[in-house]
Parts: C-alpha cells; sequence; structure tokens
C-alpha cells in the first residue's frame, strides 16, 4: 500500500483567500516529498466553494514539482470536456518534462452542471469527450503528424512538442465514481483508476475495482494496474480533536457540496443515471456512520491503522490511498502533524519501512 497526499479546496474567499490556501498546500505538499509520501494530487472544479480555488491543476502541480524532487504529481483530475485536447496535451507534457518525468495523468468526466453551462458544453457531450479527449492526448504524445475529427472538431496534421518526458507517455489514470462499466473500460484499455468511497457502497466499489481488474487482465496488459483512492483524513494524538475536527470539517464538506449540487435536484441527463437521487443522498449524511463505514480516516493512530486494515481487506493491498489532510480551513499546524504523524505511526505498518527510509526512497 502506498500513500499521497490529495488536495481539494472546499473553502471560500469569505473564509480563506485562495493565495493563502495555495501557500499552505504547498507547505503541504513540500512536507509531503520530505516524509516520503508517494504522490501530490489536485482536483478540477469551478466557481463554488467546492473545489473552485482549483480551475487548473497543472498550474498547481507545476509549483508542487518545482519545489520538490521526488514525489509524483497527479491531476485528479484534468476534465476533456472543458479543454481542446491540443491544448490539453501541450500542458500535460510541459509538466511531464517540469517534474522530469513525475506526472500521472488522470482525467475525469466532471458532474456539476453549471460547470458544463459555462462552457457551453452539453452534459450529453461529457462522456465522448471523456474518451476522445484521452486517446486525442494519447496520440498527440506519442505520434507525429498527428490528425483528429471528432465531437471537439478536427485538427491536424499536428506534432506536439514538447514531447513528453516519460515515454511512450505519463501514466494514464481515470476517475470513475460509481460505473462497474466505466471501470471495466478503463482496464480494457490498460489505464490505471483513480475512485472515491464516499459516495457510494462499499459493495459497488469492491464490483468496480473487479471489473477493472478482470477486464484489464483479460485484455493481457501486464501487471494489475494501480488504484488511487481518496479519503479525507484527521489524525492526531488523542482521538477526540481527531474526531472533533473530522465532524466539524465533514460538516463543512457537505455543506459546499450540497450547495454545488442543487441543481441536480431539477438536472436530468441519460449520461448521468442516477444523479437525480445525489442531493438527497448528500442531504442524508451521517458523520457518524461514515466513521463507521470506514468512507472518512478519523482518529488516533492506533484507530487509523485499523481503518486502514479493513480497507486493504476490502479493496486490496495494493492500492495507493490519497489522504485530503487539509480539508475546510484546517489550521496548518494541525495538517501538518497529521502528516508527520502518518508517516510516522501508520504507515510503516503498510509499507514496512520507516520515515526515514521512506524519505531517502
Amino acid at each position: 500500500m502506498q500513500f499521497g497526499v490529495g488536495f481539494f479546496p472546499v473553502l471560500g474567499p469569505a473564509e480563506k483567500g485562495a493565495s493563502d490556501w495555495y501557500d499552505e498546500s504547498l507547505v503541504l505538499a513540500v512536507l509531503a516529498d520530505e516524509l516520503g509520501y508517494e504522490h501530490v494530487q489536485m482536483v478540477e472544479h469551478y466557481f463554488s466553494a467546492y473545489g473552485g480555488y482549483s480551475p487548473d491543476p497543472v498550474t498547481f502541480l507545476t509549483a508542487v514539482a518545482a519545489r520538490t524532487s521526488r514525489i509524483r504529481v497527479v491531476t485528479g483530475a484534468v476534465v476533456p470536456a472543458f479543454t481542446h485536447p491540443v491544448k490539453l496535451a501541450g500542458k500535460l507534457a510541459m509538466l511531464d518534462n517540469l517534474s522530469h518525468g513525475r506526472l500521472d495523468a488522470g482525467f475525469g468526466r466532471a458532474f456539476l452542471p453549471e460547470e458544463f453551462a459555462a462552457f457551453g458544453v452539453p452534459m450529453s457531450a461529457s462522456r465522448i469527450r471523456f474518451a476522445e479527449g484521452i486517446e486525442a492526448c494519447r496520440l498527440l504524445w506519442t505520434q507525429e503528424d498527428v490528425s483528429w475529427s471528432g465531437d471537439w472538431g478536427s485538427f491536424g496534421p499536428v506534432t506536439m512538442l514538447p514531447r513528453p518526458y516519460q515515454q511512450p507517455h505519463p501514466p494514464i489514470f481515470v476517475a470513475s465514481t460509481t460505473s462497474a462499466q466505466s471501470c471495466a473500460d478503463a482496464g480494457r484499455a490498460g489505464h490505471h483508476l483513480q475512485v472515491v468511497p464516499t459516495v457510494t457502497s462499499r459493495e459497488n466499489l469492491q464490483e468496480m475495482l473487479a471489473a477493472y481488474r478482470e477486464a484489464r487482465a483479460a485484455a493481457g496488459h501486464r501487471g494489475p494496474g494501480r488504484v488511487q483512492i481518496k479519503y479525507t483524513c484527521y489524525l492526531a494524538e488523542d482521538a477526540t480533536v481527531a474526531l472533533t475536527a473530522a465532524r466539524r470539517w465533514e460538516l463543512n464538506y457537505i455543506d459546499k457540496m450540497a450547495t454545488a449540487i442543487a441543481s441536480w435536484a431539477t438536472v436530468r441527463s441519460a449520461d448521468y443515471p442516477g444523479y437525480e437521487h445525489l442531493v438527497d443522498k448528500v442531504r442524508g449524511y451521517d458523520f457518524d456512520r461514515s466513521c463507521a463505514d470506514n468512507k472518512v480516516l478519523a482518529g488516533d493512530p492506533a484507530q487509523v491503522r485499523d481503518q486502514l486494515t479493513a480497507i486493504a481487506d476490502w479493496f486490496g493491498p495494493d492500492v495507493s490511498v490519497c489522504l485530503q489532510v487539509n480539508p475546510g480551513c484546517t489550521p496548518l499546524p494541525d495538517a501538518e502533524r497529521a502528516l508527520r504523524l502518518f508517516a510516522e505511526q501508520v504507515a510503516p505498518h503498510f509499507t514496512g519501512e520507516t520515515t526515514h527510509a521512506l524519505a531517502g526512497r
């Protein structure tokens, strides 16, 4: 099991300025590099306090790459529906070069109706632009004189510069929320996977991962593929302190998400089956049940170790866990302490390495 650090800003200007949040997040990214965490990941969202401080994860990850030397930088995820594939392939290739081959390129479909409306993209185009965007980037990274005709229109022949640092291209990750079919498609294509346990059941996530692994193996791809699972994490020496913070910031997270998805109460899309129930699911959030179901990592080191042991049993010991330690307005010293405590007292139980050994890799 590997561990990384994820950033999903669930706050707005009334709570903390964007530059302050970026500064604090960069401090945490540098610390994660020093402590031996495997990756730093950033989301793409727009407009609202639910992720709106991150309209371009590539910009943030470029700043991370400039300040670090070892840790991988992960888009979690960029949205092909909102960016022309030539622009997207070029931005990611630049980051791969600036990081000297530390990029993992994660792609997602997006799901907030207001974002699609702002870009003038119908939600019915998200699936095809997602698939086309990934394939167009792959072709632009690996071939010369590329021509393309699809939903984004036509381009070419063009030869992308710069070429990616990693050959033939950066590892490609596909973000999936609830669909076993999407996971199977990713496995069949030989891509890697990003999932979030918050909005689905343990049983459904197990089915998603099984579909991914089976399809990948059946297609003859080498290795099991890499799976990143994202969790908020509240860790302190005193379990009461950690759980108090967890309750506060998880409810803030839910409040921000409920506002961002409110339009799903009236929006319907055949490409997003079941999303009309999303508002009710979020409104019915139960913090204590979420902790008991290991959808949130919270407590002292022993408690979080127990949670991760269950997660490894459920989803496989080879998954990579992405930890968000500064959701909402978590004070920077608390987030730094959680990162250090996790590296010292939790991670070694799953990696078999001390903090010193991890940092020296």
